[in-house]
Formats: C-alpha cells, structure tokens, sequence
C-alpha cells in the first residue's frame, strides 16, 4: 500500500496464524528428542511403581538420549514426530498465531494492552488450541512413550494407526483423554510463554538495551522458557502420565497427581525438569527467532512485492 512506512507495516493475521505453526514445526524438528527424553523421565517412576522395580533406567537429559538411542535405535528419538509435526501446525498456528488479534479483542482493537490483557489473551488461545489439537497430542505422547520392544513389536506402528487403534479401543473420547489437564497446562503455559516474552521484549526496547533484532528476540525467547519451565513443569508430569496412562488407570487427572504424590513424593512434579527447560528454552529461541523472521519478510514482501 502505498504511503506507508515499512515499519507501519503489521503482518496481517493469516501471516502471524501460518507463520507460528510453520515456525514451530521448525522447533519441533530441532528439539524433539530433548522433548522424547522429557516424557521418558516423567513417566519413569509411574512404570517402576507398576512393576515393582527400583533400578533407573534413565538417568538425566544426556543419559536419556543415549540409552534410547543405544537400546532402541536413533529413530525412537523421533517417535511421534509425524504426530508432533501435525500438532504444531495445528496448536502453535492458533495459541500463537492468534495471540495478538486476542489482545486486540480484549482491547476493542486499541495498541494500548495491560498485564491482565495480556493474560485473558494467553489463557483464550492456550484453551482453543488444546480444544482443537488435544487428539495430535494424545498420539505424540503416546509414541515418544513406548519403548520398542526385543520383538521389534510396538504398541503403535504408524500415527494414523495410533489414531484409529485409540478410537476403536477407548472411544473417540480417548483421543481427548486429558483434555482438561492439557488446557489447564496450556493456558499456564500460554500465558508464561507468550506474556514473558511480550513484555520481556516490550522493556528491552523500551529502555534501549537492544534494538529489535535477533539478540533481543534471543533473550525475551530465554526469559520465556525458563519461566514456563518453572510455573508448568508440575501440570506437564501430570498430563504426560494422564495421556500416556492405560484405560482405567486412573479415575482422573487429579487422582493420577494425588497418585504420583502418595507414591514418589511432591519431587515427581518437576521430574524431567532438565530436558523441559532445555527443550522449552531452546524451542522457545528456535521458534520466536524464526516467527519473528517470517513476520519480517512478510512485511518487507508487503513493501516491495516485486
């Protein structure tokens, strides 16, 4: 259009909507076996207490990776990518991709939006996002869990299989099955997320400590893992052990959290706290950094199609 300056431009919110999801399926590639490792430890002393076990099969992030990659094959690191990669287009696309155009309907489309905007916005789009996507993330969990066999068998053999063994066996609910743990973490995580590193970045540029460019985008996506780690990491080993649970395990999400307390104690919340803060920390960087890049060469095409 002409008359106005590039940095008038806004990226409208097709662009924001695709560019999110297609900026977190480039995070996800990156960091999925951080992410494979995370579910293995979280879900690890549910199994010991099942089958009566003492010895740790995996022992920290590192330790983790190798043990499956030695025991199962590099691929079990990716298991549940297709799943992953179809979640992220789906979440990622509507939780971040609609973020601002939230903000600006709590706002009745003015610039100016305070902490508790923010807030209802992070909590509005978490909520919609697992609303819609929560059968992707049933199937993910479920793949980055299972352990192949010495058979070589394995409880799911493709993802759409995953799919229809899930409906056929437990109902089309069990492809929603902790559907309510994983909003309530989404909405936590949305607003950690996305709230630290609106404002996180806002004050950067705010006092001149950088220009916006990628060392700020850097350091707001830092700031944004680690507070998520710390506030959703006891949500997350709920919802990990709640999705990967078989039927009947548990009566619900809060048993299966009183569970966990009553068997190994208030530590299990933040287990698999490490490969969380390495995994969200470096999707965090990976997918704000790449987001902010699509935006920009949106709104430079927009300037100068040609």
């Amino acid at each position: 259009m002409v008359g106005i300056k590039p940095k008038d431009a806004v990226p409208s919110a097709a662009v924001k909507f695709f560019g999110a999801g297609t900026a977190g399926c480039i995070a996800d590639l990156i960091t999925f076996p951080l992410d494979t490792a995370k579910v293995r430890l979280q879900i690890q002393g549910e199994s010991q207490n099942i089958k009566g076990g003492s010895a740790l099969k995996y022992r920290g992030v590192f330790g983790t990776i190798t043990t499956i990659a030695r025991t199962e094959g590099s691929r079990s690191l990716y298991n549940g990518l297709v799943a992953g990669l179809q979640r992220q287009m789906s979440f990622a696309s509507i939780r971040i991709g609609l973020y601002d155009s939230m903000k600006q309907f709590y706002t009745r489309g003015t610039e100016s939006a305070g902490i508790v905007t923010r807030l209802l916005a992070g909590c509005t789009t978490g909520a919609l996002a697992v609303a819609l996507a929560q059968p992707t993330d049933v199937v993910k969990v479920r793949f980055q869990a299972q352990v192949r066999l010495a058979d070589g068998g394995r409880r799911y053999n493709s993802t759409l299989e995953a799919y229809k063994t899930i409906a056929r066996n437990e109902g089309v609910r069990g492809l929603w099955k902790g559907c309510m743990p994983n909003i309530t973490r989404n909405s936590i995580v949305n607003c950690a997320e996305l709230v630290t590193y609106d404002m996180t970045k806002e004050l950067i540029l705010k006092y001149g400590l950088m220009t916006d460019n990628l060392p700020c985008h850097f350091t707001a996506a830092f700031s944004a893992g680690f507070c998520t780690t710390v506030v959703a990491s006891p949500v997350d080993v709920v919802k990990t052990r709640y999705m990967n649970s078989a039927d009947g395990q548990y009566r619900s999400s809060i048993n299966c959290a009183l569970t966990m307390v009553r068997n190994e104690g208030l530590t299990a919340f933040y287990k698999g706290f490490m490969p969380s803060f390495l995994r969200l920390g470096s999707w965090n960087i990976v997918m704000f950094v790449t987001y902010e890049q699509i935006k920009r060469g949106a709104q430079q095409y927009w300037e100068s199609p040609f």
